[in-house]
């Protein structure tokens, strides 16, 4: 009992060590939020669906690190599906393990102090939504 309790630790561990170097990189949480938007067989266009729309990158730039760097990592994580031609993505087996900390930040958008609010289109954009609507709270 003891060593399965110590097995599944370790793999919880792992799990959410995972999900959250899946979200240290702007363009990877933007993508996982686009496909969050998406319906779940739906893939996303490449490298758009990974732009912040406040912070706009150079389209080659950002669409070399996806290819070389971010997709890969997702990839081999479960988080993702992609393909190169069209470069385009999609959700994998374990996408809501990862989608499941934007869905908490949104349902919880009046509670996530303001440095991490303003600037973040999805999260003001839920904070005055619920504020709007006080029956929504």
């Amino acid at each position: 009992m003891t060593q399965q309790r110590y097995q599944n630790g370790k793999q919880v561990i792992r799990r959410w060590d995972e999900v959250f170097k899946a979200v240290t990189a702007e363009s990877r949480r933007q993508l996982i939020i686009s496909l969050a938007d998406a319906n779940p067989d739906e893939t996303v266009p490449l490298p758009e669906s990974a732009v912040n729309p406040n912070v706009p990158r150079d389209p080659a730039v950002l669409r070399q690190k996806l290819y070389h760097c971010h997709l890969p990592m997702l990839s081999d994580y479960g988080f993702i599906t992609w393909d190169t031609e069209p470069l385009v993505a999609g959700r994998g087996p374990r996408f809501e393990e990862v989608a499941v900390v934007f869905e908490s930040l949104q349902s919880n958008a009046t509670d996530v102090p303001d440095p991490l609010v303003f600037g973040c289109q999805r999260l003001e954009q839920e904070r005055q939504e619920r504020f709007d609507d006080p029956v929504a709270e």
